[in-house]
C-alpha cells in the first residue's frame, strides 16, 4: 500500500509539472545577464529575449547584473526558484573559469544548474589600437618581446575568457604583456578606443563596427575558419600560431530540478529562433555562430571546457579571493 501510495504521489507531481509546462509561460521571464548592456552577451541576450517575448506573447526581462567575473550574476541565477521564470545566459567565464579563479564561489554550477542550450560560439579577435605600430600578430610578438612588460591588453574582467586568452597566449609564447581587467568588454572597448590601453583580447560583437571604420585594427580571430563579420581578419593559425584558440560561447541555463518539460520547451523554442535564418545572419553579421544544440550536447560541451581550461588556470596560478 505504501508503494502504490509513492507511486500515486509521483504521478499527480508528474502530472502538475506537464500541466504546468503547458501553460508556461504564463506571466513575464526574467533572463539574467553576467555583463553590462551593450556588450556581446548582452546583444544576444535581447536578440533572445524580443524574439521569445513574441513567440509567448509575454515580455522577458533582461537583467543585467555585471561584476565579480559574472559570480554575482551566476549566485543570483543559481538561488532563484526552479519553476522557468528565471532563465541565465550564462557562458565560459560563469559556467567554466569561475569555478578554478574563484577561492570562494558561492554556487556550483555543475551542481545548481541544467542546460538548455548553447546559444553562441564567439571567436575572439586579438585588435590594437593604431597608434600600436604593428599590423600582424608576428609583429605584435615581436615588439612584446622587445618590450617586456610594457604592452597591455584590455578585457572585460579578471578571470573572464579574455583574461585566461591572454594567459594562453603568454604560456604558448613566452611573451610578457600586462592585463587590464574591465567591468565588462563596453568599457574596455572604450578604452581601447581612446588609446588608454594598447590591445585588446575581445569578442567581435559590438567591435566590428570600430574595425570596419579604422578605429581599431583586428591582427587575428579564434577558432578553425576566418569570421564572416571581418573576412579580412587572419586566423591565429593562418598568422603564424597553430594551435592556439580561445574562442568565447554562451548558453541558456536554468536552476537546478526545473522541471524537464519547462526545459524541453523553452528549448524548442529558442532553438527555432537560433536556427532562424534571419536570426543567424543578424549574429553572423556581428560575428558570432548561432550552435542550437540539445542539453546533452551542451552538458558534454562544458565538461570538455572544463577539462580545457582548469590546466591553462593552474598553470597561470590565476586567483581571485
Amino acid at each position: 500500500m505504501r508503494l502504490r501510495g509513492k507511486w500515486i504521489t509521483g504521478a499527480l507531481l508528474l502530472a502538475s509539472a506537464t500541466a504546468h509546462a503547458q501553460n508556461y509561460p504564463a506571466k513575464s521571464v526574467k533572463m539574467i545577464v553576467p555583463f553590462p548592456a551593450g556588450g556581446p552577451t548582452d546583444i544576444v541576450a535581447r536578440l533572445l529575449g524580443q524574439k521569445l517575448g513574441e513567440t509567448w506573447g509575454q515580455s522577458v526581462v533582461i537583467d543585467n547584473r555585471p561584476g565579480g567575473g559574472g559570480v554575482i550574476a551566476g549566485q543570483l541565477a543559481a538561488k532563484s526558484p526552479s519553476d522557468g521564470y528565471t532563465i541565465f545566459l550564462g557562458g565560459i567565464t560563469t559556467l567554466v573559469l569561475s569555478t578554478y579563479v574563484h577561492k570562494n564561489r558561492p554556487y556550483d554550477s555543475l551542481r545548481e544548474f541544467l542546460p538548455v542550450t548553447q546559444t553562441t560560439l564567439q571567436p575572439l579577435l586579438l585588435m590594437v589600437h593604431p597608434s600600436l605600430p604593428v599590423k600582424t600578430v608576428q609583429e605584435y610578438l615581436a615588439l612584446a618581446r622587445a618590450r617586456p612588460g610594457q604592452i597591455n591588453y584590455g578585457t572585460s574582467g579578471p578571470g573572464g575568457s579574455g583574461h585566461l586568452a591572454g594567459e594562453l597566449l603568454r604560456s604558448m609564447t613566452g611573451i610578457n604583456i600586462v592585463h587590464v581587467p574591465y567591468r565588462g568588454q563596453p568599457p574596455a572597448l572604450n578604452d581601447l578606443l581612446a588609446g588608454q590601453v594598447q590591445s585588446m583580447l575581445g569578442a567581435p560583437l559590438a567591435v566590428i563596427p570600430h574595425i570596419r571604420s579604422g578605429k581599431i585594427r583586428a591582427l587575428a580571430v579564434t577558432g578553425q575558419k576566418r569570421s564572416l563579420a571581418a573576412p579580412s581578419v587572419p586566423t591565429f593559425a593562418e598568422a603564424g600560431l597553430p594551435g592556439y584558440d580561445a574562442s568565447t560561447w554562451n548558453g541558456i541555463m536554468v536552476p537546478a530540478s526545473t522541471p524537464r518539460a519547462i526545459i524541453e520547451r523553452l528549448h524548442s523554442d529558442i532553438v527555432k529562433i537560433l536556427r532562424a535564418p534571419g536570426n543567424q545572419e543578424r549574429l553572423a553579421t556581428d560575428g558570432s555562430i548561432a550552435i542550437a544544440s540539445t542539453p546533452e550536447e551542451f552538458a558534454s560541451f562544458i565538461n570538455a571546457e572544463h577539462a580545457k581550461w582548469s590546466k591553462v588556470v593552474r598553470d597561470a596560478n590565476i586567483r581571485i579571493e
